[in-house]
């Protein structure tokens, strides 16, 4: 496919899990990545999945390090020509437990990487490229940010801010950019392995679909929301989630 052809995608987050099968994705309909995440080692080995160099190319930082903004999207406009797409895959969640018991310290940090690193990396793709260019952009939310998810409380607060910054995002930035956002159920990813690890067949008999997500659920999603076929969507949250919500399963 080349629907995407002379695009440029910046994806977040992508070195492995959801992130990778949405540049892949991306990559498979014709458009250039520049990939981002923690560590370098793991970055090169997802440019070598994608196709190499001439597809795409990785630079490593922290997600909320705005230095690390400055310079993906630098690469991006001055490696391929271009900034057109923006994926917001970024995001942490390294406590468990009841709201009650939370390190704020903790939550502050999970703020900060899952919603106001949300909003830095858009002030700046914007005001680099995609103010003059038009563009699309894209957030990673959550179904824990659409109802109660006890034990993942803030995280579940952090992708609900995720959501309405979505809605905000695309009243200013419309009609040239538009804004929408993804929120998946569980997916077999590393990131996800303590909510269904040793009981899978447990937690999927809860979806109507009786199975848990996978990454290329959520690429595929990601892919249809920059395309053209959604031209006329923006303020969204496509809920990508086997059906659970339906069920009120976990």
């Amino acid at each position: 496919m080349t629907r995407f052809a002379g695009k440029t995608a910046i994806v977040t987050g992508a070195s492995r899990g959801i992130g990778l099968a949405i540049a892949q994705r991306l990559v498979a309909d014709g458009a250039k990545v520049v990939i981002t995440a923690r560590k370098q080692e793991a970055l090169d080995a997802a440019v070598a999945e994608l196709g190499g160099p001439e597809v795409a190319v990785a630079v490593a930082g922290s997600g909320d390090d705005e230095a690390h903004q400055d310079q993906v999207i630098a690469t991006a406009i001055e490696t391929f020509g271009s900034a057109d797409f923006f994926v917001n895959n970024t995001g942490i969640n390294p406590v468990y437990g009841p709201l009650m018991e939370i390190d704020t310290a903790a939550a502050r940090k999970i703020f900060e990487v899952n919603v106001l690193s949300t909003l830095s990396w858009t002030q700046k793709v914007y005001a680099a490229w995609q103010k003059e260019h038009g563009g699309a952009i894209v957030n990673v939310g959550s179904v824990a940010g659409l109802r109660p998810a006890p034990g993942i409380a803030f995280y579940g607060v952090s992708k609900a801010a995720v959501i309405h910054l979505t809605e905000e995002l695309a009243v200013e930035l419309g009609p040239d950019i538009r804004v929408n956002a993804v929120a998946p159920a569980v997916v077999k990813t590393r990131f996800a392995t303590a909510l269904y690890e040793g009981r899978e067949e447990q937690v999927s008999a809860a979806y109507p679909l009786k199975r848990l997500g996978v990454p290329d659920d959520i690429g595929s999603v990601v892919a249809f929301l920059l395309s053209d076929d959604a031209a006329w969507m923006t303020g969204q949250t496509l809920t990508v989630d086997g059906g659970v919500l339906l069920t009120g399963g976990v």
